[in-house]
């Protein structure tokens, strides 16, 4: 034994599962996690998306069901995505911010049903336009002027359909501020704004693009959102995001990430957010498969290392699954 610890043995604190439990930090409570949930139009329709098992596209009557024992569960709040037919799609995405459109009646639906649940929406534009991009295309080009716009009257028709909380994602120069500033002038100061602030190029992103229909008809992200090489840039992006009016900030992806968590909260008195994505809850999935590792283990251990890096919300695919990751800790 070293000098200065003449007889400590490390083991003593792990022998016993109590000794252990003391001095462990905590698994999340249910309460921190956000479930990302896919509405699609229709009655009576729960589509098992392939590329993640355990996720489903819901009708909004068939979410209700869905939401029952996860709000039972004590899980905080759903984000919603909406997935409009080929015929609602618009170079404008104009259906995104109809009060007609699919997030704003789920809203006002969920809102009957579970007045108390959070209800967080994503603000972006991918899924309504024909291109799949986050913005208004122009010559191959994202108008992001523009585009900031659009995004602000996104936000604020959720908002006014009863969301608790905006999320926009299309990584917009300037979107943080246009939105709050859009939603300050209706009225709408309480609304929480989550910015997804530090969102990069990411290829972790597959099964959410399968599941939503929104990857780009040609070329890709790479121009307005963050190069995970750019270290400065993409911290750069949640500083930027505070000062513009964010309540709370975001990494996303997560998993790959964790440095850049930790650098933020370090950084940053805003609480702050992790999306854990879909390609890093899919890649469990497929290692549990092909019985190369136990999942709810897996998943367990992940969102500990999410909550060590410094997460204060999770926004998670597994949040419908808490009652198994909890109770099957090996």
């Amino acid at each position: 034994m070293p000098a200065n610890f003449p007889d400590l043995r490390l083991r003593r604190f792990r022998k016993t599962e109590t000794m252990r439990n003391m001095l462990n930090i905590p698994f999340p409570e249910p309460s921190k996690f956000i479930w990302p949930v896919f509405v699609v139009s229709g009655t009576s329709k729960k589509i098992a998306i392939d590329a993640m098992p355990g996720q489903f596209r819901y009708s909004i009557d068939e979410l209700l069901k869905a939401l029952e024992p996860v709000v039972k569960f004590g899980v905080g709040g759903i984000m919603i995505f909406g997935i409009p037919e080929s015929d609602k799609k618009s170079n404008t995405a104009q259906f995104a911010y109809s009060d007609n459109g699919l997030v704003q009646k789920a809203i006002i639906e969920i809102k009957k049903n579970f007045p108390e649940l959070f209800i967080f929406t994503d603000v972006c534009m991918c899924a309504y336009t024909p291109h799949g991009h986050c913005g208004i295309l122009e010559d191959d080009n994202i108008d992001n002027d523009k585009s900031i716009e659009i995004l602000a009257q996104i936000a604020t028709s959720h908002a006014s359909a009863g969301a608790d909380g905006v999320a926009p994602s299309a990584m917009m120069d300037g979107q943080i501020q246009a939105i709050r500033n859009n939603l300050n002038k209706n009225k709408f100061n309480d609304t929480i704004l989550m910015s997804y602030s530090t969102k990069f190029a990411s290829s972790m992103y597959g099964p959410f693009r399968d599941a939503a229909s929104s990857a780009p008809g040609k070329g890709d992200r790479q121009g307005y959102q963050a190069s995970y090489a750019d270290l400065n840039t993409a911290l750069l992006e949640s500083k930027l995001d505070e000062a513009e009016g964010a309540d709370i900030l975001m990494v996303k992806p997560a998993l790959f990430y964790l440095d850049i968590i930790l650098r933020i909260k370090e950084s940053s008195l805003l609480p702050l957010a992790a999306y854990n994505v879909s390609g890093e809850y899919s890649m469990l999935y497929a290692t549990a498969k092909c019985n190369w590792g136990n999942l709810y283990a897996m998943a367990r251990e992940s969102i500990m290392a999410l909550n060590r890096a410094g997460t204060d919300i999770f926004i998670s695919y597994w949040a419908n699954q808490l009652d198994k990751i909890i109770t099957k800790k090996s």
